[in-house]
């Protein structure tokens, strides 16, 4: 049977474009937040040296969490409001994580000593975990990076009280709240970072959408 070609008028406007704007401003929100939980377990690792300024804290760290949960958040419209080209590639947006920490002076010093890469590994982390909690893709390719990604998350957190020197041991009740922070913090990035790679969800159109035309049908064709 002939169906002919389906145009279907969806209305964008204001609507559409307040939606997307909510949805951005609560994913800012809430990588800010999980930054300032994160920035706690960096300062509980660090003790006494850990400091705070202005552009290290809030641009580097909560400002890029920020950009990190506007850009999940708006994934999110996106794939609510039936996908976009390229869209996908959102996925990739914790790497800013690990990105934006470089711009602050003293950094590249610090990193040539092993210092400062925790921001990267967690990002990679994050994308790992969100390729497996994603739900698309060969499902056994999605079991092989989750393990692995689970498994480094938990070693990275294993290895906290040798980064602090001691500082922090699980065997404390400080100890064991630090390492559930931090592995909880992974594991909620790795969630919303799922976003990108879910399946889109089926565009439905409101009620006082046109009806869509249908454009060079046959009559009766069959």
């Amino acid at each position: 049977m002939d169906t002919g070609q389906i145009d279907a008028h969806v209305p964008a406007g204001r609507p559409r474009a307040r939606a997307a704007a909510l949805s951005i401003l609560i994913g800012a929100l809430l990588g800010v937040t999980w930054a300032a939980g994160f920035r706690a377990f960096m300062a509980e690792i660090a003790g006494p040296e850990s400091t705070f300024s202005w552009y290290a804290t809030f641009v580097a760290v909560l400002g890029g969490a920020g950009i990190v949960g506007g850009l999940l958040g708006w994934a999110d419209h996106i794939r609510r409001a039936g996908g976009r080209p390229h869209w996908r590639w959102l996925a990739l947006s914790p790497l800013i994580l690990g990105l934006l920490p470089l711009t602050v002076p003293g950094t590249f010093a610090a990193l040539a000593q092993g210092i400062g890469t925790a921001g990267m590994a967690v990002s990679l982390l994050a994308i790992g975990l969100g390729y497996a909690f994603g739900g698309r893709g060969r499902a056994w390719l999605r079991v092989v990076v989750g393990a692995l990604s689970a498994v480094a998350a938990v070693a990275l957190v294993a290895f906290t009280p040798l980064i602090s020197e001691g500082r922090i041991s699980f065997s404390d009740p400080r100890g064991a709240w630090a390492g559930t922070l931090a592995l909880g913090s992974i594991i909620v990035l790795g969630l919303a970072t799922s976003i990108p790679f879910k399946p889109v969800l089926p565009l439905i159109r409101s009620a006082d959408a046109p009806t869509p035309v249908l454009k060079d049908r046959a009559p009766n064709s069959v």
